[in-house]
């Protein structure tokens, strides 16, 4: 038997936590969640391929709190399958022998389940190593999941037992910690993050966002583009210091965002009526990563005219798409990461000033302080709170 947190479907939760959950964050983690500790047998064994694995450490994510507060989009309940064991960002240790994994191996887990861990023959974008953009998640011999931590059938990094095809893991090096193994995954989507901004040399960044996605990809913008400015907005004093140790230019608050970009890029401010400032002018690529409809209307209203916007938070609801219209913006999405990422991401855990980042680890048993605490991370001055699974529950 294992211990799992579980996620399940009830829609008078889900209803409360939308519509209280803001107001009162700590209620998430208690009578409105739909969430519960469970003691269960493993995941059953899908066949060739797979392994058991498990978690030693396992992040808790910003899309896993906007699931249990209800604010995840109606889009996705057909890509998911319940009742699911949350968690993505999980290193662990492999329990079954596979070619190139055997049993013990220390791995990171690459979450999506594509064409190859489904049995299928490979869908055209899987062919062309883009398998964030299966297009098979919900058939073959799995429930649909479009990632591991939201598929019925293979359990999540919250839990004390996964099992992953051998596609998904990627070997951990003797000399690179848990603390830092398990920051691979959030970092690996940023090095897409970085890719899918396509910046040319000398070209301008604005990061709308400082938490773990946002800091991650100031870090990936100086390591693997040739950006010449990257400004990162920041709400809270400790993500502003760390967003200076991974390399921005510049660090600003919401409040100040549209004039230090004006300042930097000599745009026009405009005012409107009612609704933030935009610039005419601005920077080359606004990068949203926290998916509010705020902080995605300060990316559209602060890139300049023909300008990209790249979407890499979970976008909300009610965001008005008027400056793509009106600047014709190229807005691009950026979802988990593709083809070598996960080796670049590997690279800069050992080698990036990460120490520290991991703030606090807490026993499954101690779920409802773990999730208060991620929910309150930013003003707690916390990048990333994670469930350490080498504890005994």
């Amino acid at each position: 038997m294992i211990s799992a947190l579980e996620v399940y479907r009830s829609l008078p939760r889900y209803v409360a936590a939308r519509a209280i959950g803001p107001r009162v964050p700590g209620l998430l983690a208690g009578p409105l969640a739909p969430l519960r500790l469970v003691h269960r047998e493993g995941p059953r064994h899908p066949g060739d391929g797979w392994v058991r694995v498990r978690p030693r450490l396992a992040g808790i994510c910003g899309s896993d709190l906007a699931t249990l507060s209800g604010h995840t989009s109606l889009y996705f309940t057909p890509l998911v399958s319940m009742p699911f064991v949350p968690g993505h960002e999980v290193v662990g240790e492999t329990l079954d022998d596979a070619p190139g994994v055997p049993a013990g191996s220390r791995v990171v887990l690459d979450p999506i389940l594509s064409c190859e861990a489904r049995g299928l023959t490979p869908c055209a974008a899987c062919e062309a190593g883009a398998r964030n953009r299966c297009d098979r998640i919900t058939v073959g011999h799995l429930s649909p999941g479009l990632q591991t931590g939201y598929c019925a059938d293979t359990g999540g990094g919250w839990s004390g037992e996964l099992v992953a095809h051998v596609s998904q893991l990627h070997a951990v090096p003797d000399d690179l910690p848990d603390e830092r193994a398990v920051l691979v995954e959030p970092l690996a989507c940023a090095v897409h993050i970085a890719r899918r901004a396509d910046l040319s040399d000398g070209g301008s960044a604005l990061v709308v966002g400082a938490g773990a996605v946002g800091l991650f990809t100031a870090l990936a913008l100086r390591e693997l583009t040739p950006a010449a400015h990257v400004t990162v907005v920041a709400k809270h004093p400790r993500q502003a210091d760390l967003a200076r140790q991974l390399g921005a230019s510049d660090v600003v608050s919401p409040a100040e965002v549209a004039g230090a970009v004006r300042r930097s890029t000599r745009a026009l401010r405009l005012e409107p009526e009612r609704g933030q400032a935009y610039l005419l002018g601005g920077v080359d690529v606004a990068i949203d990563a926290v998916g509010s409809r705020s902080s995605i209307d300060t990316a559209l209203r602060t890139v300049r005219a023909g300008g990209r916007v790249v979407l890499a938070g979970v976008p909300g609801d009610g965001v008005d798409m008027t400056p793509a219209w009106f600047r014709e913006l190229d807005v691009t999405g950026a979802y988990a990461s593709a083809a070598d990422a996960f080796d670049v991401a590997i690279r800069l855990a050992k080698e990036a000033p990460l120490d520290g980042l991991l703030g606090v680890a807490y026993s499954l048993d101690r779920w409802r302080e773990a999730l208060d605490h991620a929910h309150d991370g930013g003003r707690l001055g916390t990048l990333k709170v994670a469930f350490d699974l080498r504890r005994a529950s």
